[in-house]
């Protein structure tokens, strides 16, 4: 058995941009003109929840009560409407019929890890037409270390995969991976990997 584990933005989807400008304006219609850092590669956590904890502590607003519910929900909404006024998000090219294609294997465990909320990971992929069916989801709800994520979407840690592959398009993913022990396949311009999954010979 082969597990083949995915992330979200920029991997299944082109929703990188999107994401990333409505996340920050939601923080900030909860939060108010808060700071972030430079570039995402600053974080220590790159996942929704990780970003949000490290945004409390640079603006000295840690001691606040958890505004997570409350962001999530202003978030998803940001996403209908997005979705409402320009349409579903796109695809990698490919990425669906691939991830169809690994459900029916019996060789193949497949599962999806985001840095993601839970809400906002379904919202997307759903609107995009994939089939969440039968499919794990490991989300940046409960934890917000990438490699604790990643993990947790082997639902059944004691099986022993012969291998385990996981596709990202971000350097903290391959960091994951390396400190993980998985096999780490790049998409996206920014990393020289898959730009399309159409045509893939072989996972």
């Amino acid at each position: 058995m082969h597990a083949v584990i995915f992330d979200i933005d920029g991997t299944l989807l082109e929703s990188v941009a999107v994401d990333d400008d409505l996340y920050r304006a939601s923080l900030r219609r909860v939060l108010g003109p808060i700071k972030f850092r430079e570039s995402l590669t600053d974080y220590d956590f790159v996942s929704d929840s990780g970003i949000l904890w490290q945004v409390l502590i640079d603006n000295k607003l840690q001691h606040i009560s958890d505004p997570a519910d409350e962001i999530i929900s202003i978030f998803v909404g940001e996403l209908s409407n997005h979705i409402s006024k320009n349409g579903a998000f796109c695809e990698v090219p490919g990425a669906r019929c691939l991830l169809a294609s690994l459900q029916s294997s019996r060789d193949h465990y497949v599962a999806i890890a985001t840095g993601g909320w839970s809400a906002s990971a379904r919202l997307k992929l759903e609107s995009a037409d994939f089939n969440l069916s039968n499919v794990i989801l490991s989300a940046s709800d409960t934890e917000r270390d990438r490699t604790r994520i990643m993990r947790s979407a082997l639902d059944r840690p004691e099986v022993e995969y012969e291998s385990i592959t996981y596709y990202g398009d971000g350097l903290w993913d391959r960091d994951a991976c390396e400190a993980l022990g998985w096999s780490f396949v790049p998409v996206g311009r920014a990393l020289g990997g898959l730009e399309s999954y159409l045509h893939l010979d072989d996972i």
